[in-house]
C-alpha cells in the first residue's frame, strides 16, 4: 500500500475526479492519527465547537502507518471520503505539488482570529510548499529530546549531563536497567514503519556523522558512519531497552513511561503533555534534556501533525472553521482549563510559550521544547551536504516507501533474527535503486 502511494505521488497522479458526496451533507469528516492530544480534541469537540457552530464532526482514528495510508490513497484519488487530515511536514509538499490540498493563504488571511503570524516560523516554513503558498496548519509541533526520571536517578546518585552524548545516555541506561522491579533503561522506538523506528535512528546517524544520501545521491547505509550509529541504536534497545523494542513504537513508549517500566526514553518533546497531565502517575517526576549528540550541536527532529483540506473536500469553509479552531488559541486554553495546561497540543504558536498558566504548568519542558524546535536544520542537519531537506527522513516522496521497507531490515535486527550487516546491506541495495533514479535526471 505505501509502495503504491509513493508510486503516486512520484509520478504526480494528483488525479481530477470530484469528490464521492457525503451522506452526512454539511458535516466535517476528519481523518486523525490516535495520539493522546488528538483523542483529547475528539472529546472535546461536540460539545465546544459544534455546540457553538452547529457544524458536526465526524472522526477516524487510527494509529500513524494507517492513517498515511489512509489519507495517502483518498487524497491520491481525490475521493473526498475526508474533508480534512492529520498529514505531517513530510507530506505537505508532495501532497501539495501534486494538487491534493487546498491552499490554507485565503483562509489564514481572512480568518484574523487565527494569527497566522504566531505560527513559529520553523513550523510554518515546514508547511509551505515550493509555490510559496501554505498548504498545511499545525495541530502541535514537536522536536526530540531525551526523558527521563529524575526520582530514579536521585536514587542511583546519577546526574544527567546539561548536554548529553549518545555514549553518555547508553552508560546511564546500564546503571539504571532494573532500578525498580520490570524497570529498563531506556525505551527506544522499534517498530517498523519510517515514521516509527526510522525516526529516532536518522537523528541518531546524522549526530554520528551519517546520511541516507550523498549530495550527489550515493546511498551510503552500508558507510562506517550509519553502520556505527545503527549498530550503536539495536544494541542499547537489544541491552537496555523495553521488552518486545522490535514492536514498540511512540504509543508504546508512551505508556512503558507512565506505567513505571522505563527509566528514559528518546522521543518527541509532544510527549511531556501526556507525561506531565493531571492524574499521569509519574507528573513532576520526569526529568527533559535536549536530543543527545555525538559529533553535531543538535540533534532534535523537526516534525508537526497538521491539518491538511482535500482539494476534493465539498465543505472546505465548514472544514475550515474546524482545522481554524482546534489549531487556535481559544482550543489551547479550552485544554488548559478542561485538562490542565501541559496538555495543551504545543509547539506551533509563539504566544502559548509567553502564556504564563503554560509556563507554569509546563515548568518543567517548554523551555527545553522550545529551543530544541529553534535548533533544528532540515537544510544539513548532520555533518555534511544533503541532496533533499529532512532531518529524521529524506524529503522526497519514494522515502515513505524506502524507509517502510527499511525499518523492517532494522525490526528484524532488533529482535534479533538477523545481524545489522545484514539488515544494511539489504537496505543499501534498495537506496541505491532510488539513489541512480535522481542521478539519471
Amino acid at each position: 500500500m505505501a509502495s503504491a502511494v509513493a508510486a503516486g505521488l512520484f509520478a504526480g497522479c494528483a488525479g481530477a475526479g470530484g469528490a464521492a458526496s457525503s451522506p452526512r451533507g454539511g458535516a466535517v469528516d476528519v481523518l486523525m492519527v490516535n495520539n493522546p492530544q488528538m483523542t483529547e480534541l475528539r472529546k472535546l469537540t461536540a460539545a465546544h465547537f459544534t455546540k457553538d457552530t452547529g457544524i458536526e464532526v465526524n472522526f477516524t482514528t487510527l494509529p500513524e502507518n494507517a492513517v498515511r495510508d489512509k489519507a495517502g490513497q483518498d487524497f491520491a484519488h481525490q475521493a473526498g471520503q475526508y474533508d480534512v487530515a492529520t498529514i505531517s511536514n513530510f507530506e505537505v509538499p508532495f501532497y501539495a505539488r501534486n494538487g491534493w490540498l487546498r491552499p490554507l493563504d485565503p483562509y489564514t488571511v481572512e480568518d484574523t482570529a487565527f494569527d497566522r503570524a504566531d505560527l513559529l516560523d520553523p513550523v510554518r516554513r515546514s508547511l509551505t510548499a515550493d509555490d510559496g503558498r501554505l498548504y498545511g496548519v499545525p495541530f502541535y509541533g514537536e522536536s526530540s529530546f531525551l526523558m527521563y526520571r529524575k526520582d530514579v536517578f536521585a536514587e542511583k546518585g546519577l546526574t544527567m549531563p546539561a548536554h548529553p552524548t549518545w555514549h553518555q545516555v547508553a552508560d546511564l541506561a546500564a546503571a539504571v536497567d532494573g532500578a525498580r522491579k520490570g524497570m529498563r533503561g531506556i525505551c527506544l522506538r522499534g517498530q517498523p514503519g519510517w515514521g516509527e523506528v526510522i525516526a529516532p535512528l536518522t537523528t541518531v546517524v546524522n549526530t554520528f556523522g551519517g546520511t541516507w544520501f550523498t549530495k550527489d545521491w550515493q546511498a551510503r547505509l552500508t558507510a562506517p558512519e550509519f553502520v556505527k550509529a545503527t549498530d550503536f541504536y539495536v544494541r542499547l534497545v537489544r541491552e537496555h531497552g523495553e521488552k518486545g523494542a522490535a514492536q514498540s513504537g511512540y504509543a508504546e513508549c508512551l505508556n512503558g513511561v507512565i506505567q513505571g517500566r522505563t527509566a528514559m526514553w528518546y522521543d518527541a518533546t509532544a510527549a511531556a503533555g501526556p507525561l506531565e497531565a493531571t492524574g499521569s502517575p509519574v507528573k513532576g517526576r520526569i526529568g527533559y534534556a535536549p536530543a543527545p549528540v555525538e559529533r553535531t550541536a543538535s540533534s532534535g527532529w523537526l516534525y508537526t501533525w497538521a491539518w491538511g483540506l482535500q482539494k476534493a473536500s465539498r465543505n472546505p469553509d465548514r472544514a475550515w472553521k474546524f482545522i481554524s479552531w482546534a489549531s487556535g488559541k481559544e482550543y489551547e486554553a479550552l485544554v488548559g482549563r478542561e485538562a490542565g495546561w501541559a496538555g495543551v497540543p504545543a509547539g506551533k504558536r509563539t504566544s502559548t510559550y509567553e502564556s504564563e498558566p503554560y509556563r507554569q504548568a509546563a515548568a518543567a519542558f517548554w523551555n527545553v521544547t522550545r529551543a530544541s524546535i529553534a535548533a533544528t536544520d532540515p537544510g544539513r542537519p548532520g555533518t555534511q551536504p544533503r541532496p533533499a531537506p529532512g532531518i529524521q527522513f529524506v524529503g522526497i516522496p519514494e522515502f515513505s516507501d524506502l524507509g517502510t521497507k527499511v525499518s523492517r531490515e532494522i525490526s528484524a535486527a532488533i529482535a534479533g533474527r538477523q545481524s545489522v550487516a545484514t539488515a544494511l546491506r539489504k537496505s543499501q541495495k534498495m537506496a541505491e535503486r532510488i539513489g541512480e533514479r535522481y542521478r539519471s535526471r
